[in-house]
C-alpha cells in the first residue's frame, strides 16, 4: 500500500517509536481528543494507543502495513490521559485490565466496570492522571475465551484463583512492561497508583515504575460479586482499606 505524503504529514508528529529490544519497538499514537460522557460525568481525555512492531520499520512503513495486519482480530492497548501529564508534579494512574464483561456489558460478577469509571472520576477531580487500558490482561491474563470457562467453574463453586489453576493457568499472568515503557515516554516524574493490590504496585516498582504509594479503590460490591471480592482479599493479597457498601 502506498501512503501519501499528505497522510504522513498529518500523522508524523502524532507517532512515536519506543525501542523495546533489538527486534521490537512500540509505536505510540496520540494524543486524540476524546470527550467522555457516563451518566452525569463528562470530561475530555487525551487518548493514546500503541502497537508492537518490528524494530526495522519506520513510521511510514508501520502505517503502510496496517491494512494487511488484521488488527481487528487482536487487541491493542491504549491510555487515557487527563491534564498536563508530562509536567504536573502529582499524577494518579490506573493500570486497568480489560474486562469485556464488566467494562462493556456492566457485569456484576466483578467490580471492573466500577473501578474503570471511578478511576476516571478520581483522575479528573485530582486534575492530572492516566488510565492504561491493557488489552492482553483479560481474566488476569488468561484471555476472554479462557475466562468464560473459568466462569463456568465458578458457577460450580470454584473461586477465581481455583478456576484459573484448574485450567492450567497461574493466578496472575499479567505483564506491565509495555505499559511502563509507554508511561516513561509520556512522563518521567513519579506517579501514584490507583489499586487495592500491593502485588501490582510491587510488580510495577520492580520493572522501574516511579511510584511511592497507592490509593485504594473499593466499591461496587453486590451480592453477585461478594465472593469474588472476598477471594481478592483472602487469596490475592488485596488490602481492604475500607468496608465497601453493597450496591442494590
Amino acid at each position: 500500500m502506498t501512503i501519501l505524503k499528505e497522510t504522513m504529514d498529518i500523522l508524523q508528529d502524532k507517532m512515536k517509536l519506543i525501542e523495546i529490544t533489538a527486534q521490537e519497538k512500540l509505536c505510540l499514537v496520540g494524543p486524540v481528543k476524546l470527550p467522555i460522557k457516563q451518566g452525569d460525568f463528562t470530561a475530555t481525555f487525551n487518548w493514546y494507543s500503541w502497537l508492537k512492531v518490528d524494530a526495522t520499520l519506520s513510521k511510514k512503513e508501520v502505517v503502510a502495513s496496517l491494512a494487511n495486519s488484521d488488527l481487528a482480530f487482536g487487541q491493542q492497548s491504549s491510555v487515557l490521559v487527563f491534564g498536563d501529564f508530562a509536567n504536573e508534579d502529582d499524577a494518579l494512574i490506573r493500570m486497568h485490565s480489560i474486562c469485556h464483561t464488566g467494562d462493556i456489558f456492566g457485569s456484576q460478577r466483578c467490580d471492573c466496570g466500577y473501578q474503570l469509571h471511578e478511576s476516571m472520576k478520581m483522575i479528573t477531580e485530582h486534575g492530572c492522571g492516566a488510565i492504561f487500558y491493557l488489552a492482553d490482561h483479560e481474566g488476569r491474563g488468561i484471555g476472554l475465551f479462557s475466562k468464560s470457562l473459568a466462569y463456568l467453574l465458578q458457577e460450580d463453586g470454584y473461586d477465581t484463583v481455583e478456576a484459573n489453576h484448574a485450567l492450567g493457568f497461574e493466578d496472575d499472568t499479567r505483564s506491565y512492561e509495555e505499559a511502563i515503557r509507554v508511561l516513561e515516554a509520556l512522563r518521567d516524574k513519579p506517579v501514584t497508583l490507583i489499586t487495592n493490590n500491593p502485588k501490582k504496585l510491587s510488580a510495577l516498582k520492580s520493572h522501574g515504575l516511579l511510584a511511592d504509594h497507592h490509593v485504594p479503590l473499593w466499591g461496587g460490591l453486590t451480592d453477585t460479586n461478594r465472593f469474588y471480592l472476598e477471594t481478592k482479599v483472602q487469596k490475592s493479597g488485596h488490602i481492604l482499606e475500607e468496608k465497601p457498601t453493597i450496591n442494590v
